[in-house]
């Protein structure tokens, strides 16, 4: 099955100062690009444990005694880790969104290249999909879910538009969606609020934003002193929410003071923000809008 390169491999792989007999987990297997490089840096008694929801990564498992792969959403980290005899961890890797495998098939509906089911499950598993989005959600939902996700000033008319056109008929398809919201598409920006009106949707159906905060928490839980957390998010949404928790240990509100009126923060920054250079985005156009943050727990 037809994997993309990993974006920022030896950049992401590098924050997590892999130890030879640490214990790793990628919580974003995919085609297992990052995990190959993290189990080349492992001794024979490092351990490494991935997860992914999507059933299709299953099939990039790999023939390592010292790799695990756990089809679950990374929401769950602690709770499989524990059922693995795993309580603490020193490096977590979370490559977020979407895989390009996952762009790249057709019927999964993610891509707005191809016509499709209105579907955007990164599980199959999962109740909710981008046709109850679209043809159940009341208008105060849809416009939340556009303002919020999408970052579109025009969530009200959309939400509208989308109300009135599926009185008549449902919305089915990728095609019938643009077709409904064509009159908000000029030429110009077409693809750019295409990929906005995905992305909220996308994000709704597998409700990313509540995944990460529990994703987060629970690495902090889960990090043994010093290990660390190497993330790369690809829109603001992510990104912001990865560098507060990095910054303060919490995503809204200020952190306590110290005795000395210090603030107490669980994490030491690593570095700086990281983003490919311009010879990777050539050859992986995923890479264009990454960003690396790397932590360590204090």
């Amino acid at each position: 099955m037809e994997y993309h390169n990993p974006v920022l491999l030896k950049e992401t792989v590098d924050g997590l100062n892999i130890k030879p007999d640490g214990v790793y987990v990628d919580v974003t297997f995919g085609g297992g690009g990052h995990s190959k490089e993290i189990l080349r840096r492992l001794g024979p008694n490092g351990k490494l444990f991935a997860f992914d929801q999507d059933e299709d990564a299953l099939a990039n498992a790999l023939p390592d005694e010292r790799f695990v792969l756990i089809n679950e959403n990374f929401r769950h980290i602690k709770r499989f880790l524990r059922f693995h005899g795993v309580r603490n961890v020193d490096g977590i890797l979370g490559d977020l969104g979407v895989s390009s495998h996952q762009f790249d098939v057709p019927e999964r509906g993610f891509s707005t290249r191809f016509d499709a089911g209105l579907d955007m499950r990164m599980s199959q598993k999962n109740d909710l999909n981008a046709y109850k989005v679209v043809n159940e959600y009341d208008d105060a939902n849809l416009r939340r879910v556009f303002y919020d996700y999408g970052e579109l000033k025009n969530a009200p008319a959309l939400s509208r538009t989308i109300i009135e056109a599926r009185v008549h008929r449902p919305i089915k398809t990728t095609d019938e969606l643009k077709e409904v919201l064509a009159k908000y598409l000029p030429e110009r920006v077409r693809n750019k609020v295409l990929a906005q009106i995905y992305q909220a949707i996308r994000i709704e159906v597998n409700q990313e934003m509540d995944v990460l905060k529990e994703f987060l928490e629970q690495s902090l839980e889960i990090l043994n002193p010093g290990g660390r957390l190497s993330v790369i998010s690809y829109h603001s949404l992510e990104d912001r929410l990865v560098k507060r928790f990095i910054k303060n240990g919490m995503f809204e509100g200020e952190p306590e003071r110290d005795f000395f009126g210090n603030f107490s923060v669980p994490f030491k920054t690593i570095g700086k923000l990281i983003v490919p250079e311009n010879e990777e985005i050539k050859v992986n156009n995923r890479a264009r809008s990454a960003k690396l943050r790397i932590a360590e727990k204090k």
